[in-house]
């Protein structure tokens, strides 16, 4: 299936590599037991460029190698907003919600919601988050990496499965986060060296000796794969089951600027165990903020690694004749094989374009991507289970030694379940779509109630339990009952009504109210303006939306309405917060806040740099 025996053993150092290098740097020290601490959140041990590279090893996996790749092939370079505004989340998240989470020096996201709002809110977070990384994440990254062994190399899919699930299971489960951690490091080097060469080797193939040429090509060829905006009709792509949909319902036009995709980058880059877990590991507020600014400018290269050679087989497979790409590869008409749905190109491209040797590293390349989810996504579990399932609810004076055995335990669980479900995937065609789709239905209620939990000191338990209750039935509702609502948009319908409803609950709540305590006079007047600006705003957002939302639907226009209800909460949030002189009695008290979210002119400096590219991209492809 096009490996040589060098590039088994390209692949075959790189595995060495990474489980000799995961088991090193976790072992313990000779007569000493891990403590929950260094297996969880590796002793708060991690540098900045630790945390960046690590959280895009996470991060990128084969939802990018294969899915979005794939996604590329069918849609364009749409689909890079998930990483060109994950970026530009990654500095709010940096500035405002990390130091927060750093100060509480807490393990898990549901641990922070216990502090702020009480154990039974904490627990439906604890259960979403276990099912979503069990059913979703789990089983889609590891079936995309065996379909990728299927296609590459021939691997049955079953024992492609396995076989990954238990390869990144070896290390991550012995050494917990200072081996993920570590180990992705090395990860990151494999998947962007090697990326790149794939995607240099396809330019160059289809502009016959120039990677500048070659791009100019699958411009001129496609350039409606270069729309960063779609309008509803104007492109289709295979729904996976023979028959087409519209585009449009996985990007909305201009309701992925203003629109709901932001829920998901919040409750991603920001809510996210798996993901903010690194961020938590670091060695101080200032190394996880700059970690963050390293990550954002990493993620602004992700779509030249995958997007754009989805683009790139797009062109080949329907713009060259088999004979033409007979001469082009060199390769008989029959060994090129062809694309049979949309993520089956990455694999492609990687088989037909990277020479031996080089095919080993690409594939490591991808493997790395696979490995480092499948092994952050595990070591998650297995923190969330142990210390806010087990640890509160079975043990709660457990030891070290026991917390890290049940964490074990838990991820061998994680493991078993993933292999079993993972395979009833093979029927979709695009399966970034169904993970963006199916995270999406929690994503709406987190970011709610996280940040209200943040920020609002006048939410209350009662109101983030109802949230988060009615967060997945709401979205069920709508989607059964308005199908053909794009999932972005139908999301941003959830936040506004669950918005609306946390509101109304923590005003009307007659429970436990506290004295707040004198506010700092410059603080509170600076507040009080900007809430008079984004009430004003958010106003504005709700009338422009009333009024250009059916003459503007083609484009997603009604997704500003869910932009308006975001401004008009925060203004409420800065208004109430220091004209109400009562709060709940959880709400979250900050020390030194003015010190907690300053930002140095390097933090600066680096947060301008990722908006500028960003806003210079979506001004070229718009």
């Amino acid at each position: 299936m096009g490996f040589s025996t060098l590039d088994y053993i390209v692949f075959g150092i790189y595995c060495l590599v990474i489980i000799g290098l995961g088991l090193w740097v976790s072992k313990p020290k000779k007569g000493q037991e891990k403590t929950a601490n260094e297996y969880f959140l590796a002793g708060n041990s991690l540098t900045w460029w630790a945390v960046g590279a690590s959280l895009i090893a996470a991060n990128i996996s084969a939802e990018h190698f294969i899915a979005m790749s794939g996604s590329g092939y069918a849609i364009g370079l749409a689909i890079a907003a998930y990483e060109w505004l994950a970026a530009v989340t990654l500095i709010v998240v940096a500035k405002y919600f990390l130091p927060i989470f750093l100060e509480k020096k807490i393990y898990t996201m549901p641990q922070f919601i216990n502090q702020r709002f009480n154990r039974s809110v904490s627990s439906f977070f604890a259960i979403f988050w276990l099912l979503v990384y069990v059913f979703v994440n789990l089983t889609s990254v590891s079936y995309l990496g065996a379909l990728a062994l299927e296609n590459i190399i021939g691997v049955p899919l079953i024992y492609g499965i396995v076989g990954l699930l238990i390869f990144s299971g070896i290390y991550s489960i012995y050494g917990g986060m200072s081996s993920v951690a570590w180990t992705d490091v090395i990860q990151v080097v494999f998947l962007v060296i090697g990326g790149l060469f794939t995607t240099f080797l396809a330019l160059d193939a289809v502009g016959a000796g120039s990677v500048i040429d070659g791009f100019g090509v699958i411009f001129d060829k496609t350039s409606h794969h270069f729309h960063m905006v779609i309008a509803r009709g104007s492109s289709m792509v295979p729904d996976g089951s023979g028959g087409f949909k519209d585009t449009f319902n996985d990007l909305p036009g201009v309701a992925v600027i203003f629109g709901a995709m932001w829920l998901t980058n919040l409750g991603y880059w920001g809510f996210n165990q798996y993901i903010i877990q690194k961020g938590l590991a670091a060695k101080s507020i200032n190394e996880a903020k700059k970690g963050l600014i390293f990550a954002g400018y990493l993620k602004i290269i992700v779509p030249l690694l995958v997007v754009i050679p989805g683009i790139t087989a797009y062109v080949l497979v329907n713009h060259f004749t088999p004979e033409e790409l007979s001469v082009i590869i060199g390769k008989p008409v029959e060994a090129i094989g062809i694309i049979g749905k949309s993520d089956e190109a990455y694999p492609w491209l990687l088989k037909n374009f990277v020479p031996t040797g080089i095919r080993g590293l690409a594939f490591a390349a991808l493997a790395a991507a696979i490995v480092s989810s499948l092994a952050s996504m595990i070591n998650s579990t297995s923190t969330i289970f142990t210390m806010d399932i087990y640890k509160e609810f079975f043990n709660k004076e457990a030891s070290n030694k026991k917390l890290v055995l049940v964490g074990r335990m838990a991820a061998v669980v994680a493991l078993v379940i993933a292999i079993s479900v993972a395979p009833m995937l093979s029927n979709l065609d695009q399966v970034f779509q169904y993970i963006q789709e199916y995270t999406g239905f929690i994503y709406p209620g987190v970011v709610v109630v996280f940040a209200m939990g943040l920020f609002w000191k006048q939410m209350t338990s009662k109101a983030a339990l109802w949230t988060t209750i009615i967060t997945i039935p709401i979205g069920i509702i709508i989607k059964l009952s308005m199908p053909e609502i794009p999932f972005i948009m139908r999301m941003g319908y959830v936040f506004m009504i669950l918005c609306t409803v946390a509101s109304v609950i923590s005003f009307l709540d007659k429970g436990i109210k506290v004295k707040s305590p004198a506010a700092d006079s410059d603080v509170q007047k600076l507040s009080i303006k900007s809430s008079y600006i984004l009430m004003a705003l958010g106003i504005l957002c709700l009338i422009a939306g009333a009024i250009f939302s059916i003459s503007l639907s083609h484009l997603g226009v009604e997704s500003i309405l869910m932009m308006g209800v975001l401004l008009l909460m925060l203004g409420i949030i800065f208004y109430t917060n220091f004209k109400i002189d009562i709060e709940d009695p959880k709400a979250l008290k900050v020390e030194n806040a003015k010190t907690l979210f300053t930002t140095n002119v390097g933090f600066n400096v680096g947060a301008i740099g990722i908006i500028v590219i960003v806003v210079f991209l979506y001004g070229i492809f718009w």
